[in-house]
Protein backbone atom coordinates (compact mmCIF):
# COMPACT_ATOMS: atom_id res chain seq x y z
CA UNK A 1 0.00 0.00 0.00
CA UNK A 2 2.70 2.65 0.76
CA UNK A 3 3.94 2.13 -2.46
CA UNK A 4 1.20 2.89 -4.61
CA UNK A 5 0.42 6.25 -2.30
CA UNK A 6 3.87 6.93 -2.97
CA UNK A 7 3.45 6.71 -6.43
CA UNK A 8 0.19 8.89 -6.20
CA UNK A 9 1.82 11.41 -4.46
CA UNK A 10 4.86 11.86 -6.79
CA UNK A 11 2.73 12.27 -9.38
CA UNK A 12 3.25 8.86 -10.90
CA UNK A 13 -0.38 7.61 -11.08
CA UNK A 14 -0.59 4.04 -12.36
CA UNK A 15 -2.87 3.36 -15.70
CA UNK A 16 -4.14 0.37 -13.74
CA UNK A 17 -3.58 -1.52 -10.05
CA UNK A 18 -3.36 -5.31 -10.39
CA UNK A 19 -4.16 -6.92 -7.17
CA UNK A 20 -5.32 -10.27 -6.07
CA UNK A 21 -9.09 -11.42 -6.19
CA UNK A 22 -11.94 -10.35 -3.33
CA UNK A 23 -11.78 -13.34 -0.89
CA UNK A 24 -14.26 -14.67 1.42
CA UNK A 25 -12.80 -13.35 4.95
CA UNK A 26 -13.87 -13.23 8.57
CA UNK A 27 -16.59 -15.67 10.45
CA UNK A 28 -19.17 -14.83 7.91
CA UNK A 29 -16.78 -15.41 5.29
CA UNK A 30 -18.09 -12.92 3.27
CA UNK A 31 -15.89 -11.83 0.01
CA UNK A 32 -13.73 -8.77 0.75
CA UNK A 33 -11.20 -6.86 -0.92
CA UNK A 34 -8.17 -6.85 -0.73
CA UNK A 35 -7.09 -3.43 0.82
CA UNK A 36 -4.81 -2.32 -2.24
CA UNK A 37 -7.85 -2.53 -3.94
CA UNK A 38 -10.35 -0.88 -1.55
CA UNK A 39 -7.55 2.42 -1.60
CA UNK A 40 -7.37 1.96 -5.18
CA UNK A 41 -10.97 2.08 -5.78
CA UNK A 42 -11.23 4.84 -3.45
CA UNK A 43 -8.94 7.36 -5.59
CA UNK A 44 -11.11 6.08 -8.87
CA UNK A 45 -7.72 3.86 -10.40
CA UNK A 46 -8.65 1.60 -12.51
CA UNK A 47 -8.53 -2.29 -11.04
CA UNK A 48 -7.60 -5.28 -12.48
CA UNK A 49 -8.32 -8.71 -10.13
CA UNK A 50 -7.14 -11.71 -12.12
CA UNK A 51 -6.85 -15.24 -9.87
CA UNK A 52 -3.85 -15.87 -12.58
CA UNK A 53 -1.79 -13.91 -14.17
CA UNK A 54 -1.09 -16.26 -16.68
CA UNK A 55 -4.53 -15.73 -18.08
CA UNK A 56 -4.56 -14.73 -21.85
CA UNK A 57 -7.97 -12.66 -21.15
CA UNK A 58 -5.55 -10.58 -18.70
CA UNK A 59 -2.45 -10.26 -21.02
CA UNK A 60 -4.47 -8.98 -23.62
CA UNK A 61 -5.81 -6.61 -21.60
CA UNK A 62 -2.85 -5.31 -20.24
CA UNK A 63 -1.36 -5.45 -23.48
CA UNK A 64 -4.12 -3.00 -24.65
CA UNK A 65 -2.87 -0.32 -22.05
CA UNK A 66 0.25 -0.49 -23.54
CA UNK A 67 2.32 0.09 -20.06
CA UNK A 68 6.00 1.52 -19.79
CA UNK A 69 6.80 -0.32 -16.74
CA UNK A 70 5.10 -2.55 -14.15
CA UNK A 71 6.03 -1.97 -10.25
CA UNK A 72 5.44 -4.85 -7.95
CA UNK A 73 5.54 -5.65 -4.25
CA UNK A 74 4.48 -8.61 -2.56
CA UNK A 75 2.15 -9.31 -5.57
CA UNK A 76 2.21 -13.36 -4.40
CA UNK A 77 2.01 -15.37 -7.79
CA UNK A 78 4.82 -16.12 -10.57
CA UNK A 79 5.49 -13.76 -13.54
CA UNK A 80 5.39 -15.75 -16.66
CA UNK A 81 7.79 -14.53 -19.65
CA UNK A 82 4.77 -12.90 -21.90
CA UNK A 83 4.19 -10.86 -18.50
CA UNK A 84 7.57 -9.52 -18.01
CA UNK A 85 8.35 -8.70 -21.34
CA UNK A 86 5.43 -6.97 -21.95
CA UNK A 87 6.43 -3.26 -20.03
CA UNK A 88 8.61 -0.99 -22.40
CA UNK A 89 10.67 -0.76 -19.47
CA UNK A 90 10.12 -3.76 -17.76
CA UNK A 91 9.13 -4.88 -14.37
CA UNK A 92 10.35 -3.08 -11.36
CA UNK A 93 10.15 -5.31 -7.87
CA UNK A 94 10.40 -3.75 -4.34
CA UNK A 95 11.85 -7.02 -2.33
CA UNK A 96 11.90 -6.98 1.92
CA UNK A 97 15.64 -8.11 1.58
CA UNK A 98 18.87 -7.09 1.43
CA UNK A 99 19.54 -9.82 -1.99
CA UNK A 100 20.27 -11.80 -2.36
CA UNK A 101 19.80 -13.00 1.15
CA UNK A 102 16.11 -14.16 1.63
CA UNK A 103 14.67 -14.23 -1.84
CA UNK A 104 11.28 -15.61 -1.83
CA UNK A 105 7.87 -15.52 0.57
CA UNK A 106 9.10 -14.59 3.63
CA UNK A 107 11.82 -12.80 3.69
CA UNK A 108 11.12 -10.60 6.67
CA UNK A 109 10.25 -13.37 8.82
CA UNK A 110 13.12 -15.51 7.63
CA UNK A 111 15.60 -12.16 8.84
CA UNK A 112 14.33 -12.51 12.38
CA UNK A 113 14.17 -16.24 12.77
CA UNK A 114 17.51 -15.99 12.12
CA UNK A 115 19.09 -13.65 14.42
CA UNK A 116 20.06 -10.93 11.85
CA UNK A 117 20.39 -7.48 13.08
CA UNK A 118 20.29 -5.83 9.85
CA UNK A 119 18.07 -5.99 6.83
CA UNK A 120 16.75 -3.94 4.23
CA UNK A 121 15.14 -3.21 0.76
CA UNK A 122 15.82 -4.23 -2.95
CA UNK A 123 14.82 -2.63 -5.60
CA UNK A 124 15.16 -4.62 -8.92
CA UNK A 125 14.55 -5.21 -12.62
CA UNK A 126 12.26 -8.54 -12.57
CA UNK A 127 13.59 -11.71 -14.50
CA UNK A 128 12.18 -15.80 -14.85
CA UNK A 129 13.70 -16.37 -11.66
CA UNK A 130 12.79 -15.93 -8.08
CA UNK A 131 14.03 -12.88 -7.27
CA UNK A 132 17.20 -13.31 -9.21
CA UNK A 133 16.96 -9.73 -11.32
CA UNK A 134 19.56 -7.71 -11.13
CA UNK A 135 19.73 -5.02 -8.21
CA UNK A 136 18.98 -1.38 -8.67
CA UNK A 137 19.26 -0.02 -5.27
CA UNK A 138 19.13 -1.40 -1.72
CA UNK A 139 18.82 0.47 1.93
CA UNK A 140 19.39 -0.87 5.01
CA UNK A 141 17.56 -0.95 8.44
CA UNK A 142 18.96 -1.98 11.71
CA UNK A 143 15.79 -4.77 12.84
CA UNK A 144 15.35 -3.69 16.76
CA UNK A 145 16.18 -6.27 19.75
CA UNK A 146 12.60 -7.31 20.22
CA UNK A 147 11.00 -5.97 16.53
CA UNK A 148 8.35 -8.64 15.57
CA UNK A 149 7.58 -9.23 11.65
CA UNK A 150 4.67 -7.32 11.73
CA UNK A 151 6.36 -4.04 13.28
CA UNK A 152 9.22 -4.47 10.86
CA UNK A 153 7.29 -5.21 7.51
CA UNK A 154 5.27 -1.76 8.34
CA UNK A 155 8.83 0.17 8.55
CA UNK A 156 10.14 -1.81 5.63
CA UNK A 157 6.96 -1.05 3.24
CA UNK A 158 7.76 2.29 4.02
CA UNK A 159 11.25 2.22 3.35
CA UNK A 160 10.71 0.11 -0.10
CA UNK A 161 8.39 3.22 -1.21
CA UNK A 162 11.04 5.81 -0.44
CA UNK A 163 13.36 3.59 -2.73
CA UNK A 164 11.04 3.13 -5.27
CA UNK A 165 10.31 6.51 -6.19
CA UNK A 166 14.40 6.87 -5.31
CA UNK A 167 14.83 4.33 -8.45
CA UNK A 168 12.56 5.32 -11.12
CA UNK A 169 13.80 8.89 -10.46
CA UNK A 170 17.66 7.47 -10.83
CA UNK A 171 16.00 5.85 -13.55
CA UNK A 172 14.64 8.90 -15.58
CA UNK A 173 18.24 10.72 -15.34
CA UNK A 174 19.73 7.93 -16.84
CA UNK A 175 21.80 6.78 -13.55
CA UNK A 176 20.81 3.62 -12.59
CA UNK A 177 23.72 0.97 -12.62
CA UNK A 178 22.28 -2.52 -12.23
CA UNK A 179 24.13 -5.13 -11.13
CA UNK A 180 24.27 -9.06 -11.23
CA UNK A 181 23.13 -10.57 -7.74
CA UNK A 182 26.23 -12.15 -6.16
CA UNK A 183 26.28 -15.92 -6.04
CA UNK A 184 27.16 -16.33 -2.89
CA UNK A 185 25.34 -15.51 0.59
CA UNK A 186 22.14 -16.64 -1.43
CA UNK A 187 19.56 -18.10 0.47
CA UNK A 188 16.01 -18.94 0.24
CA UNK A 189 12.84 -17.76 2.75
CA UNK A 190 10.28 -20.28 2.11
CA UNK A 191 6.53 -19.46 2.40
CA UNK A 192 5.42 -20.31 5.89
CA UNK A 193 3.17 -23.00 6.57
CA UNK A 194 0.86 -22.96 10.36
CA UNK A 195 3.02 -26.03 11.67
CA UNK A 196 6.32 -23.56 11.41
CA UNK A 197 5.07 -21.75 14.64
CA UNK A 198 5.08 -24.89 17.03
CA UNK A 199 8.01 -24.60 19.69
CA UNK A 200 10.65 -26.62 19.84
CA UNK A 201 11.71 -26.46 23.48
CA UNK A 202 14.94 -28.26 23.04
CA UNK A 203 16.20 -25.39 21.14
CA UNK A 204 18.11 -22.42 23.07
CA UNK A 205 15.74 -19.83 24.75
CA UNK A 206 16.90 -17.17 22.19
CA UNK A 207 16.31 -19.13 19.24
CA UNK A 208 12.69 -19.69 20.79
CA UNK A 209 12.73 -15.67 21.40
CA UNK A 210 13.35 -15.39 17.72
CA UNK A 211 11.35 -17.46 16.16
CA UNK A 212 8.40 -15.79 18.33
CA UNK A 213 9.11 -12.19 16.81
CA UNK A 214 9.47 -13.58 13.52
CA UNK A 215 6.05 -15.36 13.84
CA UNK A 216 3.91 -12.48 14.80
CA UNK A 217 1.80 -12.19 13.87
CA UNK A 218 1.64 -14.90 11.93
CA UNK A 219 1.13 -18.06 12.00
CA UNK A 220 2.04 -17.60 15.79
CA UNK A 221 3.80 -20.23 18.24
CA UNK A 222 1.93 -22.63 20.02
CA UNK A 223 2.90 -25.59 22.40
CA UNK A 224 0.41 -27.96 24.53
CA UNK A 225 -0.26 -28.27 27.62
CA UNK A 226 -1.63 -31.29 29.13
CA UNK A 227 -2.07 -32.64 25.24
CA UNK A 228 -4.36 -29.58 24.58
CA UNK A 229 -3.04 -26.51 22.26
CA UNK A 230 -1.90 -23.26 23.80
CA UNK A 231 -0.63 -19.93 22.09
CA UNK A 232 2.54 -18.56 23.51
CA UNK A 233 1.68 -14.63 22.67
CA UNK A 234 4.61 -13.22 24.02
CA UNK A 235 7.77 -13.65 25.68
CA UNK A 236 11.41 -13.40 26.04
CA UNK A 237 14.80 -15.33 27.38
CA UNK A 238 15.66 -14.75 30.86
CA UNK A 239 19.08 -13.46 31.45
CA UNK A 240 21.09 -14.75 34.10
CA UNK A 241 18.45 -17.51 34.89
CA UNK A 242 20.07 -21.20 34.21
CA UNK A 243 18.58 -24.90 34.71
CA UNK A 244 20.71 -27.71 34.56
CA UNK A 245 19.58 -31.17 33.73
CA UNK A 246 16.08 -30.39 33.48
CA UNK A 247 13.77 -31.36 31.32
CA UNK A 248 13.39 -29.14 28.19
CA UNK A 249 9.62 -27.52 28.49
CA UNK A 250 9.29 -28.26 32.08
CA UNK A 251 7.37 -25.24 33.82
CA UNK A 252 10.02 -24.13 36.37
CA UNK A 253 7.92 -21.81 38.72
CA UNK A 254 7.50 -18.06 38.68
CA UNK A 255 9.40 -14.89 38.39
CA UNK A 256 7.96 -11.60 38.65
CA UNK A 257 5.44 -11.80 35.31
CA UNK A 258 7.01 -14.40 33.94
CA UNK A 259 6.12 -18.14 33.51
CA UNK A 260 9.12 -19.93 33.31
CA UNK A 261 9.95 -22.97 30.79
CA UNK A 262 13.61 -24.38 30.12
CA UNK A 263 14.93 -24.54 26.96
CA UNK A 264 17.85 -26.28 25.49
CA UNK A 265 21.39 -25.33 25.97
CA UNK A 266 20.46 -24.89 29.52
CA UNK A 267 18.71 -21.84 29.15
CA UNK A 268 15.01 -20.43 30.67
CA UNK A 269 12.38 -18.49 28.53
CA UNK A 270 10.03 -16.40 30.54
CA UNK A 271 6.79 -16.43 28.78
CA UNK A 272 4.45 -13.68 29.80
CA UNK A 273 1.18 -14.21 27.85
CA UNK A 274 -0.95 -17.49 26.95
CA UNK A 275 -3.96 -18.21 25.33
CA UNK A 276 -5.70 -21.73 25.43
CA UNK A 277 -8.00 -22.13 22.25
CA UNK A 278 -11.07 -20.93 22.74
CA UNK A 279 -10.57 -18.88 25.51
CA UNK A 280 -9.44 -15.17 25.67
CA UNK A 281 -5.44 -14.19 26.04
CA UNK A 282 -4.20 -14.10 29.96
CA UNK A 283 -0.82 -12.95 31.62
CA UNK A 284 1.39 -15.53 32.94
CA UNK A 285 0.75 -15.51 36.59
CA UNK A 286 -3.29 -16.08 35.92
CA UNK A 287 -2.85 -18.65 33.61
CA UNK A 288 -0.37 -20.31 36.29
CA UNK A 289 -3.38 -20.04 38.78
CA UNK A 290 -5.92 -20.83 36.47
CA UNK A 291 -4.37 -23.84 35.48
CA UNK A 292 -3.00 -24.63 38.88
CA UNK A 293 -0.44 -25.66 37.38
CA UNK A 294 2.51 -27.96 38.93
CA UNK A 295 6.65 -27.21 38.87
CA UNK A 296 7.38 -30.02 36.68
CA UNK A 297 4.58 -30.26 34.05
CA UNK A 298 5.66 -30.60 30.45
CA UNK A 299 5.13 -28.11 28.18
CA UNK A 300 5.11 -29.42 24.12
Amino acid sequence: MPALQSLCEHGRRPVVVVTQPARPRGRGRQLRQPPVAEWAMSQRLDVIQPPDVRDPGFLDRLRGLRPGTAVVVAFGQIFPKALLELPVHGCINVHASLLPRYRGAAPIQAAIIAGDRVTGVTTMRMDEGLDTGPILLQDELEIGSEETAGELAERLSSAGAKLLIETLEERDRGRLQPRSQPDSGMSLARRLRRSDGIIDWTASSRTIFNRLRGLTPWPGVSTTLRGQPVKILWGRPLAGESVAGGESGSFLGVRGESLLVSCGEDTVFGVERLQKAGRNAVPAKAFVNGERLEVGELFG
